[in-house]
Order: structure tokens, then C-alpha cells, then sequence
């Protein structure tokens, strides 16, 4: 399996099925998609039926090029690129891109590139992925929703963490 092949396995592992969370401000989400977010990736509208019927087949490439690409996951270590794919997801590509380099201390312009890449092979990966999911948890405590949603990111953090160890 590819390195984008497992972290899409576990993102998708973590976002389960359809859900339309009133509290949720993603609105309509099947496999971790939202409603705009399938509406940009087609460039047409859709409907609850039709987002209820995403598979993981058909969701892939919208997580291939928007997020595993954003944060050039092939670049990274895959340890390091699942963590950073699965926030990517969950809080999108350039925040997750802003945090790893804040973790490692370069500018934070939410583009990965040769710098960052250069200073991600600086340090140990046990320790990056530390430091970034701690920052992550950070992250969602400091969120006016973390009273609804914060276990459930704090636990997916957490799993997140743990495969990539």
C-alpha cells in the first residue's frame, strides 16, 4: 500500500458515514466530505441523495490532489504525512501546512516546499509527530466548538498519533 493509500484508509476509518450535524458547521458530510466541498470538487450542485451515495472510490481523488497533495504527503515521511493529511482533513490543507511549520520553526505561509521539507528531515520523526499533534490538540482546545465536537477530535488526535508511532 502506498503511503497515501493507508493514511486515506484511516481518514476515512475516522470519518465514518453520512452525518448533517446541525451543530456542525460542514453542514451535510459523508466519508469526511462536505457538501462544499463535493460542490467544488464536481463544479456542479448536489443533493442529499447523491452525497449519501459518495464511496470511497469516488471520494479518493477529490483527497488525493486537494489535501495529500496540499501537504505534498509524498514528500514527507509517511508517519509524519498521515498526521498531517488527517488534520489536513479536518481543519484543511493550509492550516495543517502552517502548523507543521510552526513545529519546526520556519515561516508559516501554509505552502510546503523545499524549506520545510529540508527542516522536516532535521529531526527525528518520533519527535515531529509528537510535537505536532500536541500542537493539533492545542489547535481544537483553543475552538469555541471544542465543547461539542473536542473528545471526539482529542480522541481522532490521538489515534492519529498512536498509528502513526
Amino acid at each position: 500500500m502506498t503511503g497515501f493509500a493507508t493514511a486515506l484508509d484511516f481518514v476515512l476509518a475516522q470519518e465514518g458515514g453520512y452525518v448533517n450535524d446541525p451543530h456542525d458547521n460542514g453542514g451535510m458530510t459523508n466519508l469526511g466530505v462536505t457538501r462544499r466541498a463535493w460542490e467544488a470538487w464536481t463544479g456542479q450542485q448536489t443533493t442529499e441523495a447523491a452525497m449519501r451515495g459518495l464511496t470511497p472510490a469516488k471520494v479518493a481523488p477529490l483527497y488525493k490532489e486537494r489535501y495529500w497533495d496540499a501537504v505534498c504527503g509524498d514528500d514527507l515521511p509517511p508517519a509524519l504525512a498521515l498526521c498531517v493529511f488527517d488534520f489536513a482533513v479536518n481543519a484543511g490543507p493550509g492550516r495543517a501546512a502552517k502548523m507543521l511549520q510552526g513545529v519546526i520553526g520556519v515561516v508559516k505561509d501554509g505552502a510546503i516546499g523545499p524549506a520545510t521539507l529540508a527542516a522536516v528531515r532535521k529531526v527525528p520523526v518520533a519527535d515531529l509527530i509528537r510535537r505536532f499533534s500536541n500542537a493539533r490538540r492545542d489547535y481544537y482546545r483553543a475552538l469555541s466548538d471544542f465543547p461539542h465536537f473536542g473528545r471526539g477530535w482529542l480522541r481522532r488526535c490521538d489515534r492519529a498519533e498512536t498509528e502513526a508511532l
